[in-house]
């Protein structure tokens, strides 16, 4: 099992009033699985993300990376854990505006020490994958929003994570550049990568073969389905 969450819990106290953020939560996550998350505003899907990522700690539960409990590892190691096992693909893009391209998807091998050759050559050829060759010292400013999320999506798979969490990744996009989003997350699972991804659009979350729908801290759906084929849609964009 890759991912495991054991009877989550994540409460926050508003003066006398303790909400639920997430509700006594289980769940299993299998290698090569790929997985929406939906459900209403407030209804724990992206405290879920925060949580599962270990951007943010359980107030309750055990949560399994890879069969290890990291709700015992503090800051640092949960951190580094991060830096080597998950990757990141944010609905703003998340990119520093500033620097290039190639600089941008190079940032967590420069937290992880690794060498410059090996960094510019890890960069350079993800950009390629993503269909970005010719882009790699443009800054953000200089990319359309379908180019800066294919940016993000090559930092995402820098480090060749076990999983990858998207986090609402068509939804600063227009409908052709959100297709071309969806068919390459479709072509990176279809490769055997790990992807739990939240979103509120039906149609962008039927690409996955799981959707898990949230409602009240709670799991209120969890099924397998037959994934949707993404159109195909010219490459740039």
């Amino acid at each position: 099992m890759l991912l495991s969450l054991k009877n989550v819990t994540k409460q926050h106290q508003l003066g006398t009033t303790v909400i639920k953020a997430l509700n006594n939560i289980s769940l299993n996550v299998s290698d090569g699985e790929f997985i929406s998350i939906m459900g209403p505003s407030g209804s724990g899907k992206s405290t879920f993300l925060q949580v599962a990522s270990m951007l943010a700690e359980p107030s309750s539960g055990v949560i399994q990376l890879k069969n290890k409990n990291v709700t015992e590892y503090d800051e640092v190691e949960r951190a580094r854990l991060r830096n080597k096992e998950i990757g990141f693909i944010f609905q703003q893009f998340n990119l520093l505006a500033r620097t290039s391209a190639l600089d941008n998807v190079k940032l967590p091998l420069m937290y992880a020490r690794i060498k410059e050759s090996e960094q510019n050559s890890r960069a350079k050829s993800l950009l390629e994958r993503v269909g970005l060759t010719d882009r790699l010292q443009n800054t953000p400013a200089q990319l359309s929003g379908g180019q800066q999320q294919r940016v993000a999506i090559a930092r995402a798979l820098i480090n060749d994570p076990s999983l990858i969490f998207a986090d609402e990744p068509t939804g600063n996009l227009d409908s052709k550049s959100g297709l071309e989003i969806q068919k390459l997350l479709k072509e990176l699972n279809n490769e055997g990568k790990t992807i739990i991804m939240v979103t509120h659009e039906p149609d962008v979350a039927r690409i996955a073969n799981r959707i898990i729908t949230f409602h009240d801290g709670k799991i209120a759906s969890d099924n397998q389905q037959q994934s949707k084929q993404v159109t195909r849609v010219k490459k740039n964009v």
